[in-house]
């Protein structure tokens, strides 16, 4: 499974971007997808993910300004950025968890992560 980022750049304080990523490759079904953000000096943190039923987790530190659509038809994550602070400089990296039906018994589930994008917020 391939994960293909884009929408990632420079922006000011209080600018919106918008980052899309795109699944491909051979699996069944796209369990959850969302993205993660790790800024330097930093470890990789939770940014919002979307399940395939449309359910969403954001991050308290986003909530209200960031918002993440799905396109199943398309297996592509949407996150529009708004109301950006320089606190949101990071590479964001986008995430799937997918299952494959490998047998009649069973499936096989596993995750996958994007190459990352720059998003980075001028004070």
């Amino acid at each position: 499974v391939q994960l293909v980022e884009s929408g990632g750049g420079l922006v000011q304080f209080g600018g919106s971007l918008r980052l899309s990523c795109e699944a491909s490759g051979r699996f069944d079904k796209i369990n959850v997808m969302g993205w993660y953000r790790q800024a330097p000096g930093k470890e990789r943190e939770l940014v919002a993910t979307i399940t395939n039923g449309g359910g969403t987790n954001y991050a308290d530190s986003v909530k209200g300004r960031f918002t993440l659509s799905r396109n199943n038809a398309k297996n592509t994550v949407y996150l529009q950025m708004n109301s950006l602070k320089p606190e949101d400089t990071a590479v964001y990296y986008c995430y799937a968890d997918w299952s494959l039906q490998v047998s009649i018994e069973g499936s096989i589930r596993n995750e996958n992560w994007g190459q990352g994008t720059q998003v980075t917020v001028a004070a």
